[in-house]
């Protein structure tokens, strides 16, 4: 019983964490299968399959963690156009850094390129916490 409550109170702790973690594999899952959708089923090119399943990704990411992680329930217009240009600006900056290693790894390391998606996913994901935690979604708890 008492271990239920330890496990509990830790959860609670680090909710946010815990929550963006799980939000995150799940958006991670969306990045890689709508990547392997556009480059592998479709034949687009790999720079071109990457910005789509960024657009994916980004979409999703955005709700759940405006609901799920961040628990942000307000849905007024103006609030949420404000968000979306800072949530969408900071994932434009960690595009810009997705596209520069997948660029880095596949063209001139000649990495395969879904080894080279999994270490960019590692750097974008911690980046995109920490651009959302302090300015995105900063005033919300």
């Amino acid at each position: 019983m008492e271990k239920e409550f330890e496990l509990k109170k830790m959860f609670i702790k680090y909710r946010e964490i815990i929550v963006y973690l799980i939000v995150g594999g799940m958006t991670t899952v969306v990045s890689f299968l709508s990547y392997f959708l556009f480059s592998y089923i479709c034949s687009i090119n790999y720079l071109v399959s990457n910005f789509l399943s960024w657009v994916c990704a980004v979409a999703f990411a955005y709700i759940t963690n405006k609901i799920w992680v961040f628990q942000n329930h307000n849905f007024h217009f103006s609030y949420i156009k404000k968000e979306c240009i800072s949530f969408v600006g900071s994932r434009v900056a960690t595009l810009l850094i997705d596209m520069l290693i997948m660029f880095v790894m596949v063209s001139l390391l000649h990495t395969n390129d879904l080894i080279a998606k999994v270490v960019v996913q590692v750097v974008v994901t911690i980046l995109n916490y920490l651009f959302s935690k302090f300015f995105v979604f900063k005033n919300e708890k």
